[in-house]
């Protein structure tokens, strides 16, 4: 993001790209690895309880739930390895690593508008913040935009 000057019109810098894709890859990761756990408490009090949703078996409950955490922390594993990757080369990721992280972005910004009203207004602020930290890479890392000189 360039810092623009409102009187003159000049250019100050840019934010540091590299540390703002080595932050977002780290919380991703951290994100992941959350959602797995989550998830297995969730099937663990499953299994545990013999719970039913609707008539269902409480283990097809149970792996489902396992399945599901092991599928998101690893897509968010994936995207925290594309956005590592990225700070490394200093270079905007590929049409496929793009759309991995248009992806992502979209998805914190839905699961946002559904946390606000399940879990509340701090998991709405971090969901909204990953998603913007997702947005302000893709900016950055624009195919074909070289970083500003500095001055």
């Amino acid at each position: 993001m360039r810092i623009v000057l409102a009187v003159t019109g000049e250019r100050v810098g840019t934010v540091g790209r590299r540390p703002l894709a080595w932050v977002a890859a780290i919380v991703l990761l951290l994100e992941g690895v959350g959602t797995v756990l989550v998830n297995g408490v969730l099937a663990t009090v499953v299994g545990n309880q013999r719970m039913s949703l609707g008539g269902l078996d409480p283990g097809a409950v149970s792996v489902g739930t396992w399945v599901t955490g092991g599928v998101l922390g690893l897509y968010l594993a994936l995207c925290a390895v594309l956005l590592a990757r990225t700070a490394l080369r200093d270079r905007a990721p590929g049409r496929v690593g793009r759309i991995l992280l248009i992806t992502c972005a979209v998805a914190h910004g839905v699961l946002a508008a559904l946390a606000v009203g399940l879990v509340g207004w701090d998991a709405f602020a971090f969901m909204m913040v990953v998603a913007g930290l997702l947005v302000l890479i893709l900016i950055e890392y624009e195919p074909g935009r070289r970083p500003a000189a500095p001055a």
